[in-house]
């Protein structure tokens, strides 16, 4: 990122637990959030207090797309598409997605973090990993060296990527799964939490329990 673009003011996509995450992260380090896009309630979470809640998607067109980077607070289920049709449908009209980094995140100078992707608390990623745009390493989640993930990985808190793993588009990896060295994922694939996974994981495949049952 230049400092330019680290400069601008950012609209949050979603209002939900993850965005709080995203904008807890965010205000710690001084950025300045004009926006959370969110139709639901968001009273409750007072991280959000002192930002203004947009209801509609549309209003967008209010902020110029030089003027600001969005962020997508949208968080990930198995299966789910919200986030990615989200990103698809802003980047449509034109805006540019902030990475967000968190200060306690450990990112080794060899690794290679795709545009828009968020790397939350504690997470830990390697020397020669390669994430994908729009992803998320979510908290203490840990991605070895040499793993390359595809777009629009969700990596779960405490999820554990070992070496030289590759996955393709849309992956979900939940809570405190771990995934071996080499392992391949498929596209739009599901490893749900505490799974060990030990064998390839096809496309749309979804991986339950520490046996690694695939249905």
């Amino acid at each position: 990122m230049n400092d330019k673009a680290e400069t601008k003011p950012i609209v949050i996509i979603g209002g939900g637990g993850h965005a709080s995450v995203l904008v807890d992260i965010l205000k710690q380090q001084g950025r300045k959030i004009v926006a959370v896009i969110s139709p639901d309630d968001t009273q409750n979470r007072h991280v959000y207090n002192d930002i203004e809640i947009i209801k509609k998607d549309s209003d967008i067109s209010r902020f110029p797309t030089s003027d600001i980077l969005l962020v997508n607070g949208i968080g990930v289920l198995p299966g789910s598409s919200l986030r990615f049709k989200m990103t698809d449908y802003y980047s449509n009209l034109g805006f540019k997605f902030e990475t967000v980094v968190a200060s306690t995140a450990i990112i080794s100078p060899f690794a290679i973090l795709g545009a828009g992707s968020q790397v939350l608390h504690g997470a830990i990623i390697q020397a020669g990993a390669n994430i994908g745009s729009h992803c998320v390493i979510n908290t203490r989640a840990v991605i070895e060296h040499d793993v390359h993930l595809g777009s629009h990985n969700f990596i779960s808190p405490g999820a554990i990527i070992c070496g030289q793993c590759k996955s393709e588009e849309g992956v979900f990896v939940g809570a405190g799964a771990t995934v071996i060295q080499n392992i391949e994922l498929g596209a739009g694939c599901s490893v749900m939490a505490n799974a060990l996974v030990s064998r390839n994981v096809l496309p749309r495949q979804k991986v339950y329990t520490s046996q690694a049952i695939v249905r």
